[in-house]
């Protein structure tokens, strides 16, 4: 099935996508009726984020790098020396306990450079979302530890920059997601973090990293509640995926929690889980309707890792290389 994607400037960018270039026709047909518009042709880039395709090779890649270096040079990071990761490991941030620790927001970017390093989290960086998420936790009183955990973050994008997030033909087209949890991340209200990773014939499309809304009792439970999550994703994706007449298997999601495993197939744990609350229980109904499969990872394995916690460099890496997240 070949795809053709043109590009069509009108108040806003807008993409249009179809199976064949006479739908697409078609459609700006109809819209240049309504409306004055300008056909750009095939899109070369998109509300900041560059394209490139190598027909020859089958590959379509999305970078922001253009972005993120006038992001770079505006915080004054451009002479700062690299890192490896997004956030090191002896960063162990909380809440700041007195407003002298406070940084002057007047004079310190904080907020701004986190909005900024945001925007390319969303569009085509996986591998800094759960930094981000870690650091957006403290806009409203930054401390100076805070600032040093942005700065390294934007020490990391600094080496980082020309990454490019690459999509490959391939001969397979099924949705796998991979779903991790970290216990009680959150070193304030000791909220666990979620978060998930989803493919769609190999090529990465969906990722979050989030703290969970509830405080969680146990390892089992925080890790069934980021499996909930992913499963609402898997599904919105096949629901997608089918609106668009491409007719999805079965999506797969890989946990490496056994415990959570057994507790979204049945009700084993019953009298050690039932607090836990209806509306994540779903997920037995959609295992059984044969929508969903859920199987075990190893948590080496499992790239949604990166996306919980600060990992060693090479499993990062490992994790980037899958997601065909690269420079």
């Amino acid at each position: 099935m070949k795809e053709f994607i043109y590009l069509l400037l009108y108040v806003d960018d807008m993409l249009l996508a179809a199976k064949s270039i006479t739908e697409v026709n078609k459609l700006k047909a109809e819209l240049s009726r309504e409306f004055e518009m300008k056909d750009l042709g095939a899109a070369s880039r998109i509300l900041g984020i560059d394209i490139t395709r190598n027909r020859k090779e089958g590959t379509l890649c999305l970078s922001q790098s253009g972005y993120l270096k006038k992001v770079i040079q505006r915080f004054n990071m451009g002479e700062a020396k690299v890192v490896s990761t997004p956030i090191g490991a002896h960063f162990k941030l909380y809440s700041v306990q007195d407003d002298s620790e406070c940084v002057d927001t007047e004079l310190v970017p904080y907020n701004s450079a986190v909005g900024s390093i945001m925007y390319a989290m969303i569009g085509t960086r996986p591998d800094i979302a759960y930094a981000i998420g870690l650091v957006s936790r403290f806009m409203s009183k930054p401390g100076d530890i805070h600032w040093e955990a942005v700065k390294w973050l934007l020490r990391y994008l600094k080496g980082s920059v020309g990454m490019n997030l690459v999509y490959t033909k391939g001969k397979e087209f099924s949705v796998q997601g991979f779903s991790d949890s970290e216990y009680a991340g959150d070193l304030d209200r000791r909220r666990s973090i979620s978060g998930y990773v989803f493919t769609v014939g190999g090529n990465t499309v969906s990722w979050k990293s989030s703290l969970q809304k509830a405080t969680t009792l146990s390892t089992t439970e925080a890790e069934f509640v980021a499996l909930t999550e992913a499963v609402k994703e898997a599904m919105w994706i096949r629901g997608l995926l089918d609106d668009m007449g491409l007719k999805p298997a079965k999506a797969l999601i890989w946990c490496d929690s056994e415990s959570a495993i057994c507790l979204s197939k049945n009700n084993t744990f019953h009298e050690r889980t039932k607090h836990v609350a209806t509306k994540f229980n779903f997920i037995r109904d959609v295992i059984e309707e044969g929508e969903v499969a859920v199987s075990k990872i190893h948590t080496s394995k499992n790239p949604a890792d990166m996306l919980t916690k600060s990992i060693p460099v090479r499993k990062f890496e490992e994790a980037l290389d899958f997601l065909r997240l690269l420079k």
